[in-house]
C-alpha cells in the first residue's frame, strides 16, 4: 500500500538549511576569534621581544657613552702631555741660545758703552745703558745689525746729560735670532673632534 507524506516538507528543509547556516556561522565566528587571539599573542610576543632588544640597546649605549667619555678624557690628557713635552723640548733646544746671546752682547758692545739692565720678553731684548756719546750708541746698533744672534735694533730713548758728564743714557731693543726649527706641532697636534655619543632616536623603527 503506498504511503503518502502529508507533512510540510518544504518548511522542514528550510529549518534544516537555517540550522546548517547557523552552525557554519558559529564555526566561522569561532575560527575568527581563535585567529584573532593567535594574532594578538603573536604580535604581543613580537612587541615584547622588540622592547627587550631596545632595553638591551639602551644599556649598551650607556656603556658605550661612558667609554667614549673616557676616550675623550684620555685624548685631552694626551694633548696636554704632548704640549708639555713640546715645551720641554723647546726649552732644551733653546738652552744653548741664551749662552750665545750673552756672548754676542759682549761682542757687540763697543768701547765707551756699558749696559745697566738687560730684559727679555719672549724673543725681544731690551737694553738700558750709558754711552760716552750718541755715536757709540749708533756703533752698538750697527754691531747688533751685523750680529749672528741679534737683529732689528731699534732705538727708543737716548738722553744726553750735560750736568753729570756721564755721557748719553739710552734704551734700545733687539730681536733674538732663533736657531730652533719652526714649530709645526700646532697643525699636527691640533685637537681631534670628540667622538659623539651614540643615540637611539626611534627604538621601534628597526628590529
Amino acid at each position: 500500500m503506498p504511503r503518502i507524506n502529508l507533512l510540510p516538507w518544504r518548511e522542514g528543509q528550510r529549518k534544516e538549511r537555517k540550522l546548517a547556516f547557523l552552525v557554519a556561522l558559529g564555526v566561522a565566528g569561532l575560527a575568527a576569534c581563535v585567529t584573532a587571539f593567535a594574532a594578538y599573542l603573536m604580535f604581543g610576543s613580537m612587541i615584547q621581544a622588540q622592547q627587550h632588544r631596545n632595553d638591551r640597546l639602551r644599556v649598551e649605549i650607556k656603556t658605550l657613552d661612558k667609554q667614549i667619555e673616557e676616550i675623550n678624557d684620555l685624548e685631552s690628557s694626551k694633548q696636554k702631555f704632548i704640549a708639555r713635552m713640546e715645551i720641554i723640548e723647546k726649552l732644551q733646544r733653546s738652552r744653548p741660545e741664551i749662552v750665545h746671546v750673552f756672548d754676542e752682547i759682549v761682542r757687540t758692545l763697543p768701547e765707551g758703552v756699558y749696559l745697566t739692565a738687560v730684559k727679555q720678553n719672549a724673543r725681544k731684548l731690551k737694553f738700558d745703558g750709558v754711552a760716552q756719546s750718541s755715536t757709540r750708541v749708533s756703533s752698538f746698533m750697527r754691531n747688533i745689525d751685523g750680529s749672528q744672534w741679534l737683529r732689528n735694533p731699534e732705538l727708543e730713548v737716548v738722553q744726553t746729560s750735560k750736568t753729570s758728564g756721564t755721557g748719553s743714557s739710552f734704551t734700545l731693543t733687539a730681536d733674538e735670532v732663533s736657531t730652533t726649527p719652526a714649530d709645526d706641532s700646532n697643525a699636527a697636534g691640533a685637537r681631534k673632534p670628540k667622538i659623539r655619543k651614540a643615540s637611539l632616536d626611534n627604538p621601534g623603527a628597526r628590529q
